[in-house]
């Protein structure tokens, strides 16, 4: 298999709603909006998050994000009004903290993920 991309995907139930807060988790608007109730932000070449309406599933999904620098992330985040939990470590020098999007999703913010 000769994978050239991978692409996370939330399901949510609103697209608007979470659009919005997935705009101001990225810090700035969704790249494509491809279709109804879908829209994608181009985090990396090869990389990429999507927001899909699907209240089936909506709650469900488990997105980790590898960041250099957690606190000025943490930072920024709380300049735009949201706040991850509290900062934990993990193995190494690992350390990390995640926030929920309105439906659920939980979003992981991780420092130092591969040493």
């Amino acid at each position: 298999m000769n994978v050239n991309r991978v692409l996370a995907v939330a399901p949510v139930r609103d697209i608007e709603k979470a659009v919005a807060w997935y705009e101001r988790l990225l810090g700035r608007p969704a790249d494509r909006r491809p279709m109804p109730g879908l829209a994608d932000w181009h985090l990396t070449s090869a990389g990429w998050v999507q927001v899909f309406q699907d209240p089936e599933h909506a709650g469900s999904t488990l997105l980790n994000l590898a960041v250099d620098d957690l606190d000025r992330e943490l930072a920024a985040l709380s300049s735009r009004g949201l706040t991850a939990g509290e900062v934990r470590p993990g193995a190494g020098r690992v350390r990390f903290a995640a926030l929920h999007d309105p439906d659920g999703n939980r979003v992981t913010l991780i420092e130092n993920p591969v040493e």
